[in-house]
């Protein structure tokens, strides 16, 4: 069967294996009626057709087959069934490959059937001689109603229904709000009779399932990084600042993806898990750092509000270099993948995309910000054992 959808064939073939619908989005209309089916479908073509982003929607047709309707009781007395009269027809008035004749490297079928002007007209389809298993010879006509029937070329049931199907196409667009918008059109402008459906397959299925357990997998691997955050430090107060810079973090890739003109996808997704498992660290290095020098100025003495900005200036100085270093490595390592062009490229770009862009934001935030919010944590806290120190002072 032929499907009027503009695909690129390799593509054709993956949706097929990968969805089971030769489009990227699909729609399944269910009734057990086809006339309801067909109705329902064109109607869908329609609104589909109106839909941003779809390229391209086709309805299958359920009209078109020609069909000869079989006389069962007739055929009984003749001791015929439905399959002999099938096979008889469809061998001698279709035609039945016997053999095939070699001529040099030229292959030719032999194809056995009755000639064209006993076969032209449903009148002379009605005369056409036919054998019965007992030997004698009757006519087509006397065990089926031969006439111009129409009916569907080829049925299709899922979950033991007839359904159709609608083709559809999308170019310049995500699908998942392709498919949003498409799913609102179509309960807005087409009425279903009592036991018809409508279901949607396609690529986005993957996207949804993908999204169903991201809602479950990111909260719990969030609060697992928090407890091993809290477990570093043995504070609240800088885990909480380690998972409230990593949002600020990813917006260098957001902006990136934004000027690169990619959706969000699960390639994308992937390259932001990675760039928050970079910040993180970036954060993590730094507070560490920050930590050491102010217990270095607090041992020398040095524990009041001056000291601690030394201590911070100090902490940040000493990771200007390395983070340097990382973020060249990094970017020198993701910039082959960004320009390659082989295959596999378009979603290795998207991977590494988030990525890059991210090693602008993430490097900054943790030398500005997590460096400011140290202080802010911490200047109370030394301002005390500062007024502490001269209140002892005064008190000798």
């Amino acid at each position: 069967m032929l499907a009027n959808i503009w695909v690129p064939l390799i593509r054709n073939r993956i949706d097929m294996l990968a969805t089971g619908i030769k489009s990227p989005i699909g729609v399944k209309i269910a009734s057990a009626r086809l006339a309801d089916i067909d109705r329902v479908a064109q109607q869908v073509e329609r609104i589909a057709r109106t839909v941003p982003g779809v390229s391209s929607a086709l309805a299958e047709r359920l009209t078109g087959g020609r069909y000869v309707d079989i006389d069962r009781a007739a055929a009984a007395r003749y001791g015929l069934n439905v399959a002999d009269v099938q096979s008889v027809v469809a061998s001698l008035i279709g035609g039945e490959n016997i053999g095939e004749t070699v001529e040099g490297l030229a292959r030719y079928p032999i194809n056995v059937r009755y000639p064209r002007e006993w076969r032209d007209t449903p009148e002379k389809l009605t005369a056409l001689p036919i054998l019965t298993p007992g030997g004698s010879q009757i006519t087509l006509g006397m065990v089926a109603t031969v006439r111009l029937s129409e009916g569907p070329p080829m049925l299709k049931s899922e979950n033991a229904r007839l359904s159709g199907w609608v083709y559809v196409d999308v170019r310049g667009r995500d699908l998942a709000s392709t498919v949003a918008d498409l799913q609102q059109a179509v309960a807005a402008g087409v009425k279903l009779e009592p036991g018809m459906s409508i279901a949607y397959a396609g690529q986005f299925e993957f996207m949804q399932r993908a999204n169903a357990r991201l809602k479950a997998v990111v909260p719990a691997t969030l609060a697992i990084i928090f407890v091993l955050l809290y477990l570093t430090f043995r504070r609240f107060d800088e885990a909480l600042l380690i998972m409230a810079t990593l949002p600020f973090a990813l917006t260098g890739g957001v902006w990136f993806l934004y000027a690169m003109g990619y959706n969000l996808s699960i390639a994308t997704g992937v390259g932001f898990i990675a760039l928050a498992g970079v910040a993180a660290e970036f954060g993590v290095i730094m507070l560490l750092y920050l930590k050491n020098a102010w217990t270095a100025q607090q041992a020398a003495g040095q524990a009041g509000e001056a000291g601690l900005q030394d201590a911070i200036r100090e902490g940040a100085v000493q990771r200007v270099r390395p983070k340097a270093m990382t973020v060249a490595v990094i970017v020198a390592g993701l910039l082959p993948i960004m320009v390659g062009s082989g295959t596999g490229s378009e979603v290795m770009s998207r991977i590494a995309a988030p990525m890059i862009g991210g090693m602008v934001s993430a490097p900054l935030l943790s030398l500005f910000v997590v460096p400011a919010a140290y202080w802010l944590m911490r200047r109370r806290a030394a301002r005390a054992v500062l007024n502490g120190k001269a209140a002892v002072g005064q008190t000798e």
